[in-house]
Order: structure tokens, then sequence, then C-alpha cells
């Protein structure tokens, strides 16, 4: 049985958040190898990997392209089949993102990048309402703790939040290692 043609979605990962204060290098720290990796593993598997760039003009932040930060990570800026540029929180709306997978065949979908929360979890349901099968890469995916009535979330606490929500109904839940192992399995 042939696997779906797949595809790895870079979501967000751009300069514009290290420039946000609530950016946390530690956590940075512990989550570009795994990004890294996943990256690396879909480039020497021959998977089309498929860059989102979010936007707002107009806001004179970090997110303004004006601004020069709406561009690739630091290390992340290997070449990519195809680069989108979003303005809203999911990767499709605003996109012709849908139609290139489409024409390409690809019908799994594996969702790495920054915000776990915002633009990887909005991304990964709207994906699988649309028909795509869903891997969410959760520890390639990265965030910070935010805080709301007094009460401070760990981004650990937004992470296992987000696999819960998505878990058996948008996105299969899998770590960077064996989404690694599986695409090099299949190759085999």
């Amino acid at each position: 049985m042939t696997q779906p043609k797949t595809a790895l979605l870079l979501i967000d990962v751009q300069a514009s958040f290290p420039a946000r204060d609530y950016w946390v290098e530690s956590l940075a720290q512990a989550w570009r190898p795994k990004q890294r990796a996943v990256l690396d593993a879909a480039q020497a598997n021959e998977i089309p990997v498929v860059r989102i760039l979010h936007e707002a003009p107009g806001s004179q932040g970090a997110f303004d392209p004006d601004g020069g930060l709406i561009r690739p990570l630091d290390d992340f800026n290997d070449e990519v089949a195809v680069t989108f540029h979003k303005r809203v929180h999911n990767a499709f709306s605003d996109t012709s993102l849908e139609s290139w997978l489409r024409e390409r065949g690809i019908e799994r979908l594996a969702i790495s990048g920054i915000r776990t929360e915002q633009c990887c979890e909005t991304t990964a349901r709207v994906a699988s309402d649309l028909g795509f099968s869903v891997d969410f890469i959760s520890d390639a995916t990265l965030t910070f703790p935010m805080t709301r009535h007094d009460i401070t979330w760990t981004a650990e606490d937004i992470k296992a939040r987000t696999e819960l929500v998505l878990e058996d109904r948008f996105a299969r839940i899998i770590t960077t290692q064996d989404m690694v192992n599986e695409w090099q399995s299949t190759r085999e």
C-alpha cells in the first residue's frame, strides 16, 4: 500500500518573533533542533517543504513587511518548494496553498512552526476540514507562556491543551523522531 503524498508546512518560522516581547530564547533553543530535524528529514526524503510567512501590512510592528522581519528565522532559510504569505492565522484562507497542494496530489500535511496554539493549530483544523490528513509534530512547534485572569499558562500547558483538542479529531499527534523514522521507513 502506498503512503499518501506528504508536504511539510513550515509555519511562521520567521524573524518577526524574536522581536516580540513574549519571545523566550530558552524555549526557542529547545525547539530549534526539533524543527531543524524535521526540515532536514523532509528534504532528505524528497518531501516538499512549504514555507508560510505571516504579515500584517500597516501594523508598524514586527509583522509589517516594511520592517524587514518577514523573512525566514536565522538558520531556517533553506530552499523550499514554495512560499506563501498570509494575513490571517491559518495558512489557507487568504493564500492559494490548497490549490498548490491539490495540483501536486498532496493528501497529508505535516505541521511544524511557530505558535503552537495559534497559526499551527488553526492551520491543522482548517486542513482537516478541507480533507487533508494531518500530522501535528507538536515538539517541532514553538509557543510561549500566556497569562489570563492572573493565571499563567506555561508553554508546556499550552502544547498539552493543543494536543488534547487536536488528537483524533483534526490531527494525529506525532513527535519529531517518530515522524523522521516514518519518513525514512517509507523510502526503504
